[in-house]
């Protein structure tokens, strides 16, 4: 009888260590691994009424720690106009033409692959007034990358190749490619002396086989549109490059003027 109580007891002490052992290594996995993915989030927007401000993942007071934005003052019917560029395939040209046309700023945020490739095209923006900005230069998942020398060369890189096109300095604000972002990321990209923006309204434009149609598209940017808007566009999407200078003029026509993210920065 003894014996066999012996025996439970080994058995117990055996499970128990098991147990014990195989939860430390579950919790050491999280620890290693599922910090990161906890604190990765793809940027997303919630409207609840037309001509008003949206509700982000993170509210704009959470975002200034980081020296984060996504949308101006909610007050003033101002628009801040953004571009994100990862290639040409040219539709820039006549985004440029109706952005001069109206004398309206904007800022691309552009790739390596866009330096190398549209040179002239970069050289255009910037002596039509407009901010060229980091949209790093491979266009990773950011969110992805855990250490500031890895962060620090796809800034520095894109940063590089700016000054070679144009002789001066990269506008120091960041974008996530496709707005993945985490926490560690806007920390890093602030250690770097970066702004980073997101936005408060934007819209599928990007796929090149399947553009929205010019009525689609006024009823997402014209009904959405609301006071002290960041708003992204791709400068990849011909319905853009077509409806542009009409947009602008329709967004005039609601009372709205336009913006530099540079005010946002400064007022903030």
């Amino acid at each position: 009888m003894e014996r066999i109580k012996l025996k439970k007891a080994v058995i117990y002490i055996l499970l128990f260590a098991v147990m014990y052992f195989l939860g430390g290594g579950i919790a050491m996995l999280v620890h290693a691994y599922g910090k990161d993915k906890v604190n990765e989030s793809n940027w997303g927007l919630g409207f609840s009424t037309e001509g008003q401000p949206p509700t982000g993942n993170a509210t704009a007071t959470e975002l200034k720690k980081y020296d984060a934005y996504y949308i101006g003052d909610a007050n003033k019917k101002v628009i801040y106009l953004t571009f994100d560029a990862g290639y040409e395939n040219g539709y820039t040209p006549t985004i440029l033409d109706a952005l001069k046309k109206h004398n309206v700023p904007a800022t691309f945020f552009l790739v390596g692959n866009y330096m190398t490739s549209s040179p002239d095209l970069v050289k255009r923006m910037v002596e039509e007034g407009h901010n060229v900005a980091n949209h790093t230069y491979n266009h990773p998942n950011m969110s992805k990358i855990s250490t500031m020398e890895a962060f620090r060369k796809e800034i520095e890189d894109l940063e590089n190749a700016y000054k070679e096109i144009t002789g001066k300095d990269l506008t120091k604000y960041y974008r996530p490619p496709q707005g993945i972002y985490s926490e560690n990321n806007m920390k890093m990209a602030q250690e770097l002396g970066y702004k980073t923006i997101f936005w408060s309204l934007a819209y599928v434009d990007w796929y090149n086989d399947k553009q929205p149609t010019h009525e689609e598209a006024f009823k997402k940017l014209l009904g959405r549109i609301h006071p002290g808007a960041i708003v992204l566009l791709h400068s990849t999407s011909k319905t853009n490059s077509e409806i542009l200078d009409e947009l602008i003029t329709k967004w005039k026509e609601m009372g709205y003027t336009f913006g530099t993210l540079d005010d946002i920065v400064q007022s903030k």
